[in-house]
């Protein structure tokens, strides 16, 4: 019975997915399938503009497997703005796509990612969001970077520690402009150390939790120190003050990347409220201030965005 019903709600939400798919291809007078990387930096650099960044959680993986090449074809497809990818870190040093520390989860292997050279990762095939097999394999970063060349911008999670490498793979592709890099439980000094030599050439964005006492201090060491391009709030409540001074902010240089992934992110503003209250999940955040969302319903966040226009 609960396979049953899990097999029935994820079979609607595609549905639901599809039927907005076909529809919301110029959700916004920005987000239009065809858009350039150009377009979205341009965007991306003026903080205090009123237009929504659209990010997609590990590319749409509703419809195709997360973190695969098609997951990220469907993004550019649909017009969204940036995919969020999970690099790990092969036995043979090479970084492919992947959340999990282990293979067990999305594909059809077993075993940690780098107890597995890349050739025999690529034998096995990643499974869709109910855990079937599929018939897509594991990207590296390179095929990912290749794929969204001059079409998307990329949002690396999972990343910061292998960044000296992943930056190896940006150069040879030509898409060290493309990236959004993010951390998390760094200061600013090693935040410095770590990244020294790369953070003026990439776009780099703290996440801070809003529900730690030092929440207003870490965010304006940050702001008044590097100068990140976004700060990525998450919050389980929404008594934090720092939630009152969205505006101040983005005026100091920063757009306000919020997510609507799960409730403990966003004090229950979320996805999957969406569905029945877009109003008080995807409008709740914009009301509130963010200019940047991150989403595992791209099709659903950007009909959303559609309606707000007219």
């Amino acid at each position: 019975m609960k396979l049953y019903s899990k097999n029935l709600y994820f079979l609607l939400s595609t549905i639901a997915s599809l039927l907005i798919f076909s529809g919301c291809a110029s959700a916004q007078p920005d987000h239009v399938s065809g858009q350039t990387v150009q377009a979205i930096q341009k965007r991306l650099s003026n903080p205090n503009g009123k237009d929504v960044i659209v990010v997609s959680h590990r590319g749409d993986w509703r419809n195709a497997p997360e973190n695969s090449l098609q997951a990220i074809r469907n993004c550019i497809a649909l017009g969204v703005d940036v995919v969020e990818i999970d690099i790990q870190k092969t036995k043979d040093g090479e970084l492919v796509l992947m959340h999990d520390k282990t293979i067990d989860r999305t594909t059809t292997g077993k075993g940690k990612v780098s107890d597995w050279i890349l050739d025999s990762l690529k034998t096995f095939f990643l499974r869709d969001g109910l855990g079937h097999a599929t018939l897509h394999k594991i990207p590296t970063l390179k095929e990912a970077m290749l794929e969204a060349k001059g079409r998307i911008m990329v949002n690396l999670d999972k990343c910061y520690e292998y960044f000296p490498e992943a930056y190896r793979i940006l150069k040879a592709t030509g898409t060290v402009d493309h990236v959004i890099l993010k951390g998390y439980n760094k200061t600013v000094e090693e935040v410095r150390r770590d990244l020294k030599g790369y953070l003026s050439k990439i776009y780099f964005m703290p996440i801070i939790n809003l529900d730690v006492p030092l929440a207003n201090k870490i965010l304006d060491d940050y702001q008044k120190n590097l100068k990140p391009v976004a700060v990525e709030l998450v919050f389980a409540s929404d008594t934090s003050n720092v939630l009152t001074r969205l505006e101040t902010i983005k005026q100091r240089g920063s757009r306000v990347w919020i997510n609507a992934l799960w409730g403990n992110l966003n004090a229950n503003h979320d996805d999957e409220r969406a569905v029945a209250d877009p109003a008080g999940s995807y409008g709740w955040l914009v009301n509130k201030g963010a200019n940047i969302i991150q989403t595992d319903r791209p099709a659903w966040l950007l009909k959303y965005l559609q309606s707000r226009q007219q």
